[in-house]
């Protein structure tokens, strides 16, 4: 994989009227990419901690469960924006 993206990197380098085009495209991906897995494993990290912490006090179920909904939606939503600036930096 990094053999391949060793490749586009210097095939994108090499023309320089696209290098720019190229290269921006390579780096948003780069950054969606990475946004995405971090998020998923954070929202995995709170689905986990929740569920355990559900298991250990169920009577307090229902507030663990609200709250792991509002952190889920923070994470979701950062990972938005970094998406969202990774596409900015593709157009400009």
């Amino acid at each position: 994989m990094l053999h391949g993206l060793l490749a586009v990197a210097q095939e994108a380098a090499m023309e320089a009227a696209n290098a720019k085009d190229n290269l921006s495209l390579l780096g948003a991906g780069i950054g969606a990419g990475l946004a995405a897995i971090g998020a998923g494993i954070g929202i995995g990290l709170i689905g986990n901690g929740s569920t355990q912490a559900m298991a250990r006090q169920p009577e307090e179920a229902a507030n663990i469960q609200a709250a792991a909904i509002v952190l889920a939606a923070l994470v979701e939503g950062a990972a938005l924006f970094a998406i969202v600036v990774a596409l900015v930096f593709k157009l400009f």
